[in-house]
């Protein structure tokens, strides 16, 4: 077992250490390039185009309407990462770290829209009528199949991080702040965590289940009821908590910027905090909660209905944008403005957004208020990764045959990540969430004179 936790150890410090964070920043910045900063320059189109598609009409069997692709990718991308790990990329990196997230953001938004694009443009059809593609399908039919390998990698890394990701990370985070919770109301529920900890287990893998099953159009049409009420009720909690706090906002954006590029300077020099911090922390955190240039949220996307892959490219745009720079800088100014005590280093990513919320609305209902935003949250995350999951292994074994022995192993981890650390196995997922990248970045940064010609082609009729 140590021999395995050396090994994992060392392939995660790759996976996620600076060479890949180089590459997916690197490659969102050559596309950026190559396309003429869409994300920029196509920003009011963007805007236009996906905020003002009307949904009317009926999607075929297989697909659903480009927002609810939209809102399907959105559950994933917008889960605890952007409350605790916002927070975690300020204890590790600083408020400097804030800024580099934003970085991630913003080169970001082009490289999903590749993806996207890439999505639309190489899916295909399953057994059952429902749209498909992603990595797998762009990297096969894209690259070629002699680059199937890449994509059995992809695949292989994608079916079993679903578990990681999309699956324990988000209980636990779910039940560390339901727990929270209720001990500010009940003091004495604290004895009895671990029955409420099975409790919200149970409840939560009945939820999941029940939508699940029902496949993408379901999984699309609780997404699209779940997005707007979560977004609605976290964004107003956080706005609220940096109105109160206004005053400080000159101050907190000062620190941003010169601890992006100096964070001793801002924290002190004793804290340990140095710009290699700073730098990999925004950064990470941002990807992780973006997801872009890790090819899961093409998945989801694939099943629109739309005929132009551009056009859903733009769909993902706005996905990374609302994720990282709205969402995500949401969270880190109402912890910065707070004036909470940050334990830089050592501190409690859980907590620090509760203690932030608690200024304004008191210690009981600040916990309340993040752990139902948390729980929509990791909600909505399970249910789009569990698609992710299935197709993979529909990929792997081309058929549909596993997808119900997946989806019922997929719920028990529900339970098992509600009552038991997580541990090897949630580290194991995370490396593997790691190694998805690598196979959809080679394909992106291969395929990327196809994106270019079709966003060129689309954006020439867009003037017209």
């Amino acid at each position: 077992m140590d021999l395995i936790e050396s090994i994992n150890s060392f392939v995660n410090g790759i996976v996620w250490g600076w060479p890949t964070m180089i590459l997916l920043v690197g490659t969102g910045v050559f596309l950026s390039v190559k396309i003429g900063m869409p994300q920029i320059t196509k920003f009011r189109l963007m805007m236009k185009t996906c905020l003002g598609r009307s949904r009317n009409g009926s999607s075929g069997k297989g697909s659903v309407p480009p927002i609810q692709a939209l809102a399907t990718a959105l559950a994933a991308t917008v889960g605890t990462g952007n409350i605790v790990g916002c927070s975690g990329a300020i204890i590790s990196g600083g408020p400097g770290a804030v800024f580099w997230l934003w970085v991630s953001g913003i080169f970001g938004m082009c490289t999903k829209f590749s993806e996207v694009t890439l999505a639309i443009r190489y899916r295909k059809k399953n057994s059952s009528g429902e749209n498909v593609g992603g990595p797998m399908y762009y990297i096969t039919d894209g690259l070629g199949k002699s680059w199937k390998w890449l994509a059995v990698i992809f695949a292989v890394a994608g079916a079993v991080a679903s578990f990681g990701i999309g699956c324990l990370s988000q209980i636990s985070s779910m039940v560390t702040a339901i727990n929270t919770a209720v001990t500010s109301f009940v003091p004495e529920a604290a004895e009895k965590s671990g029955i409420i900890s099975l409790a919200i287990g149970i409840v939560s893998a009945v939820a999941l289940g029940l939508v699940i099953v029902g496949g993408i159009k379901r999984i699309a049409q609780a997404a699209e009821a779940l997005i707007p009420v979560m977004s609605i009720i976290y964004i107003v909690c956080a706005v609220i908590v940096i109105a109160t706090h206004i005053t400080s906002l000159p101050s907190v954006i000062v620190s941003i910027f010169k601890g992006a590029f100096s964070p001793r300077a801002v924290i002190g020099g004793t804290v340990g905090i140095t710009l290699k911090n700073a730098v990999s922390s925004g950064l990470g955190r941002g990807l992780f909660s973006n997801e872009a240039g890790q090819g899961s949220a093409p998945i989801a996307h694939a099943g629109s209905d739309t005929d132009d892959p551009v056009e859903q490219g733009l769909f993902g745009m706005l996905e990374v944008f609302f994720d990282t720079i709205v969402i995500c800088t949401i969270t880190c100014l109402a912890v910065l403005m707070s004036g909470v005590g940050i334990e830089y280093v050592t501190g409690d990513k859980n907590v620090l957004p509760i203690d932030a919320f608690a200024t304004v609305f008191g210690e009981k209902f600040g916990s309340l208020s993040v752990a139902v935003s948390l729980l929509l949250f990791a909600f909505t995350t399970m249910i789009t990764w569990s698609l992710y999951g299935v197709r993979c292994v529909e990929f792997l074994t081309g058929s549909q045959r596993f997808s119900g022995i997946y989806r019922i192993l997929f719920v028990a981890a529900v339970v098992y990540g509600a009552t038991v650390p997580l541990g090897l196995a949630y580290r194991i997922s995370d490396t593997l969430n790691g190694i998805m990248t690598i196979p959809n970045l080679v394909a992106v940064l291969g395929l990327s004179g196809t994106v270019t010609d079709l966003a060129k082609e689309y954006f020439s009729r867009s003037k017209q």
